[in-house]
């Protein structure tokens, strides 16, 4: 392993990892830090004002590191990008970015615990909570993710009905998959309607944020699965333990394998369907001028 991350880097992919890290970490620390805000302090007012935060957080992220790393900040938009868009990312590089998005979610992870740690324990005390205990994913859940909300719908036997472990996969893959879908209309050079590079981050941010706003009451909205397994870690070495992983019903795979899954399935049908038929209509419009 050592070897192969020391190839990688030798090959001047060191300013990528440092981009891909670095991005990912303000994408996360934006995000889990607007859930933190909301379940402990309480001062972000309904759904839209944490969603919107999400979409700020990515797109600050891709401003800061698109030029240099292309800006995935995701392990399935990599992940799709390999599959997709071969020629302009290379699945040799799978490894390095999924490296180094993971290192800059656990980061993220880390400065929200501190940030935070003292208004978590005056959360948990008035909840009566204990960490590692049932109840706590109350708390865990501005880390890693869980389903249904326990914010919605609470920790008890009854809500776990709502969605079961393949359900919540579904609606992770679902949700990845537009994610993915509309980052690779907006970055398609075929699509002439798309808009320009320097706006197109506010696009796939608000994509971001939209999607989060239908879905988080469901999985709190992942989408990404540096964003939940990196803080995810974080809570479980801070004490929340089995609650943090492998979590309640051993759910922590739904928001690796669910958004995996969906962004192969975005960039297959963007791929497939609608960038074919850009470059067909394309060619047909530079002909007929």
């Amino acid at each position: 392993m050592n070897r192969m991350l020391q190839n990688l880097m030798s090959r001047g992919n060191g300013g990528k990892f440092i981009a891909e890290c670095i991005g990912t970490f303000l994408l996360v620390f934006f995000g889990t830090g607007s859930v933190a805000t909301a379940v402990f302090t309480g001062a972000p007012v309904g759904l839209w004002q944490v969603a919107v935060i999400w979409g700020f957080g990515l797109t600050f992220a891709i401003y800061a590191t698109a030029s240099i790393s292309g800006a995935h900040l995701n392990p399935a938009v990599s992940l799709a990008m390999a599959v997709f868009r071969s020629k302009e990312f290379p699945g040799s590089q799978l490894l390095l970015y999924w490296i180094a998005q993971f290192t800059g979610a656990a980061i993220a992870g880390i400065a929200v615990l501190l940030s935070f740690s003292k208004f978590i324990e005056r959360f948990e005390s008035e909840h009566g909570l204990i960490r590692g205990q049932d109840g706590s994913q109350l708390s865990a859940m501005a880390f890693g993710e869980y389903f249904p909300n326990p914010a919605v719908f609470g920790t008890d036997a009854s809500a776990f009905e709502l969605i079961s472990p393949l359900g919540a996969a579904s609606i992770e893959a679902f949700g990845t998959a537009i994610l993915v879908f509309m980052i690779f209309a907006l970055t398609d050079k075929q699509n002439r309607s798309a808009p320009s590079s320097v706006i197109a981050p506010f696009f796939i941010g608000f994509t971001l944020a939209a999607l989060i706003s239908l879905f988080a009451p469901l999985t709190q909205a992942g989408w990404n699965p540096a964003r939940d397994f990196g803080p995810r870690v974080i809570a479980w070495l801070a004490g929340w333990d089995s609650m943090a992983i492998p979590g309640p019903r051993d759910g922590f795979w739904v928001y690796i394998i669910g958004p995996c899954i969906g962004g192969l399935i975005g960039g297959f049908i963007y791929s497939n369907l609608l960038s074919k038929a850009h470059i067909f209509n394309n060619s047909l419009t530079d002909k007929q001028n």
